[in-house]
Formats: structure tokens, sequence, C-alpha cells
């Protein structure tokens, strides 16, 4: 077993500590080490190597942040095979909620949601997968508008 150190803000460690408190814990150690397992087994449930997914991308930064918003833009506009949309909600003076709807390989969708959450001064990043089929396919729809032009289809596997 190895020992490491951890650094959090002192609101986040009262937290953590009110979290193991309320589930039983009788020390830090294993209560992170619990949440350290949750969350590798979360990430291992979705999807094979080149499955696709749908998946929701929560997340709060602080607007003010030097270049912040400017650099999740950015990142949007790279990846916009991935990202499909996003709704922008302002909490307050200086914190702003993005939710993004994603689309693609699973790997692929990970890797551009854990390169958002990790931006310094991103906070409460959570990615939410769905697997799913991802069909692009040519048909009208009963109202006639979309006379046979191309479009994806994402079904759900599960």
């Amino acid at each position: 077993m190895q020992r490491i150190t951890v650094t959090v803000d002192d609101d986040l460690l009262q937290q953590f500590d009110a979290f193991m408190q309320q589930r039983g814990y009788e020390n830090r150690s294993e209560a992170f080490r619990d949440l350290l397992r949750e969350r590798i087994e979360r990430e291992r449930a979705v999807g094979e190597a080149g499955a696709f997914c749908v998946g929701c991308l929560t997340y709060v930064y602080d607007h003010e942040e030097r270049e912040l918003p400017r650099r999740l833009v950015h990142a949007q506009h790279v990846h916009h095979d991935l990202s499909v949309a996003t709704v922008h909600m302002h909490l307050d003076h200086d914190n702003c909620m993005e939710a993004m709807l994603l689309r693609g390989r699973v790997e692929d969708v990970r890797t551009f949601a854990n390169a958002l959450i990790a931006q310094r001064g991103v906070r409460h990043g959570h990615l939410w997968m769905v697997p799913a089929d991802l069909i692009v396919d040519r048909h009208a729809h009963r109202d006639g508008q979309s006379a046979d032009l191309p479009h994806v289809h994402s079904r759900p596997l599960t």
C-alpha cells in the first residue's frame, strides 16, 4: 500500500469529513479509497474501445478566471464533431454552469470531457454517458420537411 499526500481547500475538506461521518467511515483513507474505486468502476462501465455514446457534461466555472471562457469555447469549436449543444446558466455575478450535450466514440467523448474538467477554474465537472448506436441514415420524416437528407440517429443501447 502506498501513502500519498493530497491538498484540498478547507471547505472541501469539511464537506469530505461530513460525508465520512454520514457514511460511517472511521478514517479519511478508507473513504478516499472507496470514492476512488467508485469513480474508476464508473469510468470502466461505459463502452468498449470503438463504441459510441451520447452524453452530458456539466461543470461550473468562474467566468472571470483568466482566459477560461475563451479556452472552453475554443475547445468546443475544435471538437465540433463531439459537441452537439451547450446550455449556459449564470449562477451569480462570477460563476456559470454549463451543460454540454456530446455524441461520439466513448474514448473521444471521455478524453474531451476530462480535458475540459481538468482546466484550471473548472469545478464540479461530471460526465454522464449512455452507450448508443450512432446511425447515419437517409430517409424522409412524416412531415415531409427533411426530404431524404442524411442525418444521425442516436439509439441508446440500454
